[in-house]
């Protein structure tokens, strides 16, 4: 037999949980609403974590966090990052510049890094002026066809013939 933790609900505890599993943008929240739910209806750990697709020890330290934190335990804590590759004055800066003159990324680059910027990548570069509200689009050249195409009076004329 497995474990039985005590995991009684009170019924305002269970209304807020299912409204967390029904509307919650965050779907590691829903998962951990999800499993306390069913933890509340007397299922064994071994038990949610099979419904669930989880690890046994996962449904206990949801259990655990729930017992510690409440709701605010559903929620992941925050996480630092990596740090940004450029400050927000060499951001601003290469946004004048694309607003001054008409720019290509890898030119846009080649300024920058003339100007003594942090190197980055080009992916890099276009993230951050999107950031900025600037669209960001590869250049395409064409030559439709109806700019080759011979006036209409001359085909009829070689049909004719």
């Amino acid at each position: 037999m497995g474990k039985r933790l005590d995991t009684r609900l009170s019924e305002e505890d269970k209304w807020a949980l299912e409204r967390v599993y029904k509307k919650s943008p965050d779907w590691r929240a829903r998962e951990r609403a999800k499993t306390l739910l069913l933890l509340g209806q007397g299922l064994l750990r071994r038990e949610v974590a099979q419904l669930q697709d989880l690890n046994v020890g996962t449904v206990g330290q949801t259990w655990q966090r729930w017992c510690q934190h409440g709701m605010d335990g559903l929620s992941d804590k925050p996480r630092s990052g990596a740090p940004r590759k450029l400050d927000e004055t060499a951001v601003k800066r290469l946004a004048q510049w694309a607003q001054k003159k008409a720019l290509s990324a890898p030119e846009l680059l080649l300024q920058h890094t003339e100007a003594q910027g942090v190197p980055v990548h080009v992916e890099t570069l276009i993230r951050y002026l999107k950031e900025e509200g600037l669209v960001w689009k590869r250049t395409r050249h064409s030559t439709k066809k109806s700019e080759m195409a011979p006036p209409s009076s001359a085909v009829e004329k070689n049909s004719r013939r």
